[in-house]
């Protein structure tokens, strides 16, 4: 009998297009956790390379691993950064009743 082979499931190989991501960030920002928002945001600097987010945010790329990690907690200062990095802004808006 063959096994059957199985990958892990990984949201960075689904994040194409900029609609995506914003669908994908927006979801996490109404729902999810701190950390959880953080890896959302590092899923979507590996969908953009890793690499060359962490050159254009001004820090190191094993260190943006680690801050957008599902353990991490990345300061504001380099949250900014990679949303900028992203072409992303953070905004803040009144909450709807």
């Amino acid at each position: 009998m063959l096994g059957t082979k199985t990958t892990p499931f990984d949201p960075a190989d689904y994040l194409s297009s900029e609609d995506d991501i914003l669908d994908y960030l927006k979801i996490w920002m109404e729902d999810g956790s701190p950390q959880e928002i953080a890896r959302a945001i590092g899923d979507v600097a590996r969908s953009k390379g890793m690499s060359e987010v962490a050159r254009k945010a001004g820090v190191g790329r094993q260190a943006l691993y680690n801050a957008l990690s599902v353990n991490g907690n990345p300061t504001l200062e380099t949250l900014v950064g990679v949303l900028d990095a992203l072409g992303l802004e953070l905004t803040v808006q009144k909450r709807a009743a």
